[in-house]
């Protein structure tokens, strides 16, 4: 006769065979997908602000003032903002291949075409119709990530996969820099770079066709039993309540309040980016591929503190606290980088700036992604994506608008007060119970 307590430890015995083999399945999963990933939103950041360093040079070339930089570099998210949201539900219905194959083969023409503006207004239009074509890549991948990996390792994958914004400037930096002394076919440095850098979307945009399937089970190179596990695991913990519905995702208040907290998020990590290099620039004595190599410290830290933190959030199955003690983090930096003349001590409140920022991403995408399935999820991960990024409109104009009357450490003050902002609105987020491996 079998036994009640036989019959459990059978019962258990089978499920942990059960969960070994969807923890072999994820990681076969990771191992295949992530790299090509990371090579994407590589491109993805690389093309959005080289702007930086074409900047050193581009602005005397074409008569561009500080405040008219601001402008045209943020106004990006503009024609981001207002493409985000259909552009993700589009994606969850057409399915992530055909999708972002279409959006990275479109902005990378439109980034080649930055080589050829003359002037403020071309170059403000110009950046305003790549954020319309990039609309929807980066909330695309958030959600396509879902259809793939549990919510007990996400963060873990989230850093992995956003690592690739501070690599893009780890060797887009000394490379961009570097470029900007050559001259390719008759065309200025910062044409050249601008150009070099633009092909690569449209080459992965056509690699995407082949290499990114759209679920688990459209995946050749995982067996029957694996693309299964995979799904298991994901059922195992389906959002609360089910599918979400489009309308109640886009009139959610925790989607919105979300979606203020990566505003203030987004509004460091941009005015830094567009503005780092000619604020390295300032500190005085430095070439521009010296600039280059100078701004690879804060962003190879950055990267280190990112996959980190992400990490000890998994681990921990904590998610508030983190963000809120990385957005304090970004804020210190950068109220210390204002207050300090001193090139040494602003270049390390810097570095302080971009690991707090940075720290905060990977952990923040954890929180809309466990509440939200289906429909929902596309059209709610990409509003607060849309409003969040426009923060990146808001940082770069407003130290552009402050710098000229100001200097650049009134602008960083403001940086500093929506990271601040962010991390005290993170920790009034609500709770979910943690998750534990």
């Amino acid at each position: 006769m079998v036994t009640a307590s036989a019959m459990d430890g059978a019962l258990a015995g089978a499920e942990e065979a059960d969960r070994r083999a969807g923890n072999a399945a994820l990681r076969k999963a990771a191992w295949r997908l992530l790299p090509f990933i990371i090579l994407l939103y590589f491109v993805s950041f690389l093309d959005r602000v080289n702007v930086g360093f074409a900047a050193l040079t581009m602005n005397h070339d074409l008569g561009i003032s500080a405040a008219a930089y601001g402008t045209g570099a943020g106004i990006f998210f503009l024609g981001y903002f207002l493409f985000e949201v259909p552009s993700n539900v589009i994606l969850e219905r057409v399915g992530a291949r055909r999708w972002i194959a279409r959006i990275m083969i479109s902005w990378g023409i439109l980034s080649v075409a930055m080589a050829f503006v003359v002037g403020p207004v071309s170059f403000a239009f110009v950046r305003f119709l790549l954020g319309m074509a990039e609309a929807g890549f980066f909330p695309g991948i958030i959600l396509y990530l879902t259809f793939w990996f549990p919510g007990t390792m996400r963060a873990r994958i989230m850093g992995w996969f956003l690592v690739a914004l501070p690599l893009s400037s780890i060797i887009g930096a000394p490379f961009s820099t570097w470029m900007l002394g050559t001259n390719l076919l008759g065309l200025r440095g910062w044409q050249s770079m601008f150009v070099l850098e633009g092909l690569p979307a449209i080459l992965c945009g056509l690699l995407v066709w082949r290499m990114l399937p759209d679920r688990p089970s459209d995946a050749t190179w995982l067996r029957s039993d694996e693309s299964a596990a995979i799904e298991r695991a994901l059922a195992n913990e389906a959002a609360p309540g089910g599918h979400t519905t489009l309308m109640l995702a886009l009139t959610s208040g925790r989607v919105w309040h979300l979606a203020v907290i990566y505003f203030g998020i987004v509004v460091g990590l941009y005015g830094f980016s567009f503005w780092a290099p000619q604020v390295i620039k300032s500190f005085g004595g430095l070439s521009n591929q010296q600039v280059g190599l100078v701004t690879v410290i804060p962003y190879l830290l950055a990267m280190l503190g990112m996959v980190g933190w992400s990490w000890n959030s998994d681990r921990l199955g904590e998610r508030r606290w983190h963000i809120a003690i990385a957005a304090f983090a970004g804020a210190i930096g950068f109220a210390a980088s204002a207050v300090t003349g001193d090139p040494v001590l602003k270049m390390a409140a810097f570095t302080f700036a971009a690991i707090g920022i940075y720290a905060t991403l990977p952990v923040f995408w954890t929180l809309p992604t466990g509440f939200l399935s289906g429909t929902g999820a596309a059209a709610g991960i990409a509003l607060i994506n849309a409003i969040g990024n426009l923060g990146g409109y808001f940082g770069p104009s407003v130290i552009g608008a402050l710098k000229e009357s100001y200097g650049y450490g009134a602008g960083f003050l403001v940086l500093a007060v929506g990271l601040a902002v962010a991390g005290i609105l993170a920790l009034t987020t609500p709770a979910r119970a943690p998750v534990r491996q």
